[in-house]
């Protein structure tokens, strides 16, 4: 599963690098400047190749699962990258959203990393969607099945977002990422998770309401809808629909991740998304080159993999 684990963690990376220059730009924006390939980041360092919070919470995510599953373990982590600079580019931490800030603050003060993330309406930005791809690979190579495995999940979305809406966007996210681990195509990936999420949380208190916001995402003709019709700001269910509409309307990584980068809005999380799931899907040989070379710290992301390839391979 090494080549896996290092295709997520590079792709989210490479989405988080190539969407960051130009965050909160909007659409029309970007029509008229379209991003074609990796940029520099002039407000930090100049330099093509940096990525922001998306890539920093995943790499503390996933060199927490080294040591086992343990939420408690990843907060700490996730608080010594918010105050310490750990497993960032360069030494800065910065694009911290204020729903993961306050959670992070709560856990400081004492409260449990499970019982930190926020739970109102409100608390739904797409900040535990950006990050939660290591999750795939803990459960595949540790075999877990259902229900347990959404159970796990809403533990590490609910260390910031807890509320039942951030919940089943994880869930999603996993269960097509795990569909691809097995080996099938997007579309069948997307068909079996409906499958999946709909059995699970049908009949489940406080998700069953919400279950209905994502029916869209699982219709037949989402793959066909018009770019007018996808949003691409923070809110958890239009970065899922986003990224999802974006990989099922391109043939490539490259293109999928310039797609998403276009629509405009939050940027780099759209296209770190994006990313975690092309990674997979389209495999190393898919990534440009040019853009891989330029990733900053790309050995220590490797290492990590490999670490955590081991660590789920003992």
């Amino acid at each position: 599963m090494l080549l896996k684990i290092k295709e997520g963690l590079l792709g989210i990376a490479l989405g988080d690098a190539l969407g960051v220059p130009v965050e909160n730009q909007t659409r029309e924006q970007l029509k008229e400047n379209p991003v074609k390939n990796m940029m520099s980041l002039e407000k930090h360092n100049n330099k093509p190749g940096i990525w922001s919070d998306d890539t920093s919470m995943t790499l503390c995510l996933a060199e927490s699962l080294c040591y086992g599953f343990d939420t408690e373990n990843m907060g700490k982590l996730f608080l010594k990258w918010l105050r310490e600079a750990y497993w960032t580019p360069y030494g800065k931490s910065f694009d911290i959203g204020d729903i993961t800030l306050k959670s992070l603050e709560r856990i400081e003060k004492g409260v449990k990393a499970e019982e930190a993330g926020g739970k109102s309406q409100r608390d739904n930005g797409n900040g535990a969607l950006m990050r939660i791809l290591p999750i795939s690979f803990y459960i595949k190579g540790n075999n877990i099945k259902h229900p347990s495995r959404f159970e796990i999940i809403h533990k590490v979305s609910s260390i910031t977002h807890a509320h039942p809406i951030s919940l089943i966007s994880c869930s999603i996210y996993i269960e097509i990422a795990l569909n691809i681990l097995e080996g099938f195509d997007l579309e069948i990936s997307i068909k079996n998770t409906e499958k999946s999420i709909f059995n699970y949380y049908k009949n489940k208190i406080g998700f069953k309401g919400e279950l209905y916001k994502f029916k869209r995402i699982f219709s037949d003709d989402f793959k066909y809808l018009k770019e007018e019709e996808i949003k691409s700001n923070s809110y958890v269910i239009n970065t899922l629909e986003a990224s999802i509409w974006c990989i099922l309307n391109t043939n490539s990584f490259k293109e999928s991740l310039l797609k998403g980068v276009n629509l405009g809005g939050d940027t780099d999380t759209t296209a770190a998304v994006i990313g975690g799931i092309a990674g997979i899907y389209y495999g190393m040989d898919s990534m440009p080159y040019e853009w891989v070379n330029k990733i900053v710290r790309l050995n220590d992301i490797e290492k990590l993999a490999e670490k955590l390839n081991k660590a789920l391979c003992n």
